[in-house]
């Protein structure tokens, strides 16, 4: 008998059943109750994601890496904030919860650069970014000082390099399950315009 697959990454199989799984594990959580209904189109986009997440994973564990244990950030030193796992995208955002993942991170972002020139740039459009809170008696708040460029280049140096390392992680993964993924009939995409549960039309 044919085991049913939902998708393949290089000559790894996702089978139907791993994504059944993954939605028993996630339907037996605090979010169980936010969930969409199973058999229904929401319930069939949460297992598009569901499968998009896992393929995500098996590419991930196809790249060489050699990062040491003290090399490893920890997860909320690279998705900090509500802003930076949003930059990133859920599918990303979700794998890098695991420490091969953020290894993989550290790999693929190794090279990524900031330069003077956009540390600057940014600071002229946001001078006050940066700026600690002005606080006065009674608790209220002055609008910021502005800072130099020199007081605010270490803030705004790591802003733009961590920003430019998630984009260059999320355009990684993209190429790569491109270049490995393929999905069976019913876990596309979620996104994906030809599949008929997909409710963001033009």
């Amino acid at each position: 008998m044919t085991t049913p697959v939902a998708a393949t990454v290089g000559g790894s199989v996702v089978t139907v059943a791993e994504v059944d799984d993954r939605e028993t594990e996630l339907r037996a959580t605090v979010l169980a109750s936010a969930l969409p209904r199973t058999d229904t189109s929401e319930g069939r986009q949460l297992r598009r994601w569901l499968t998009q997440l896992i393929v995500a994973e098996r590419v991930v564990e196809t790249e060489p890496v050699d990062v040491g244990p003290a090399d490893v950030p920890a997860e909320d030193d690279l998705l900090p904030d509500t802003a930076a796992r949003l930059e990133i995208g859920s599918i990303a955002a979700s794998v890098l919860r695991t420490r091969r993942a953020r290894a993989v991170f550290v790999h693929v972002t190794a090279g990524v650069r900031v330069d003077d020139v956009e540390v600057a740039e940014y600071h002229a459009r946001n001078p006050s970014r940066f700026s600690p809170p002005v606080i006065v008696e009674g608790g209220w708040h002055h609008p910021p000082v502005p800072q130099t460029l020199d007081e605010a280049r270490p803030a705004v140096a790591a802003h733009l390099l961590a920003s430019a390392r998630r984009r260059r992680f999320r355009l990684w993964l993209d190429a790569r399950r491109a270049e490995l993924v393929a999905l069976a009939p019913g876990y596309e995409h979620p996104g994906d315009p030809s599949q008929p549960d997909n409710t963001h039309k033009h």
